[in-house]
């Protein structure tokens, strides 16, 4: 598969160890070396209001400097949410970079594939392809996508953005933190990234919003103010 296939049905690769993360890529034809936004937050039970920001800022924002960067794009991969809507509006507007979906392999409906979860969920249709790993419950993909992430990488800058977002995204992103990955945190966007803004504006909170709004490597991005979120992006990328 060509890393700029959008029209081809995703491939999907099963991998049982990090140790087979480059060769899945190569085998995808997917050119690594090269930037990286992990996006994380948001999936079923985001509010009406939530979804529009979220697409909103998705649209505006983190897709334009996606395709500025000839960045890859990795998140969970399921249709719904964040990962939805990445996927509909790379889809929508036609643009080419890849998007990779990295989910445990018991929480997503496979054709094929052994016994799901109760709540297992579809994939997201538009991604580009599926990585999918060990794993019985939401949440244990957490590492795999930010050692995809480090590989895809490489040499090259790399940024995990959390919009809105539940109970794993707390896990999201420290292990993001933990592997020394920068954090645009978007403040309006509702629940998990709301609470981590508020920690790091000094209002409490959340013992794990507290300690991750004490991160150096985290930035707080207002979603109210027009181009606010892509600078924060673009400075991460940068380095700065």
């Amino acid at each position: 598969m060509n890393d700029q296939a959008g029209d081809i049905p995703a491939s999907r690769i099963r991998i049982a160890s990090t140790g087979e993360i480059a060769a899945a890529l190569d085998s995808a034809g997917l050119r690594l070396n090269r930037a990286v936004i992990v996006l994380v937050g948001g999936a079923g039970t985001m509010g009406e209001r939530e979804f529009e920001t979220v697409a909103r800022v998705l649209r505006d924002e983190v897709v334009p400097v996606a395709e500025r960067r000839d960045a890859v794009v990795i998140d969970g991969g399921t249709d719904s949410g964040v990962m939805q809507l990445i996927g509909r509006e790379r889809s929508a507007s036609g643009r080419r970079f890849p998007l990779i979906g990295v989910a445990a392999e018991s929480t997503v409906l496979v054709p094929g594939a052994g016994t799901p979860s109760p709540d297992a969920v579809r994939l997201e249709p538009n991604h580009t392809l599926f990585l999918l790993v060990p794993g019985t419950q939401w949440g244990d993909e957490a590492p795999w996508m930010m050692d995809v992430a480090g590989v895809v990488a490489g040499r090259r800058s790399s940024v995990t953005v959390l919009m809105n977002g539940g109970q794993i995204a707390y896990t999201d992103v420290a292990v993001s933190l933990r592997s020394g990955r920068p954090v645009v945190v978007l403040a309006g966007s509702g629940r998990t990234a709301d609470a981590i803004a508020e920690a790091r504006a000094g209002n409490g909170g959340d013992n794990r919003a507290v300690e991750i709004a004490a991160s150096p490597l985290m930035t707080v991005a207002d979603v109210g103010k027009a181009g606010m979120t892509a600078a924060a992006i673009e400075a991460a990328l940068d380095g700065g």
